[in-house]
């Protein structure tokens, strides 16, 4: 697996057969990559799953 990078920039483009998302990392090496809609909904529901989890392991820690 290659090393990973801090993100520098991303892009999200809405084209004519889905998505074009474009991500560059620090020192300008980049990707752009298509998606259809279904694909952008499971990264969307993906995250969103994370960020959840996030702010759940938040809240217990305040709890305490």
């Amino acid at each position: 697996m290659p090393q990973a990078k801090p993100l520098e920039q991303f892009r999200l483009e809405e084209t004519d057969a889905g998505y074009l998302i474009s991500i560059q990392a620090q020192g300008g090496e980049s990707l752009a990559v298509e998606a259809s809609p279904e694909q952008l909904d499971a990264i969307i529901d993906a995250l969103d799953d994370l960020l959840s989890d996030d702010d759940l392991d938040f809240d217990e820690e305040e709890e305490s």
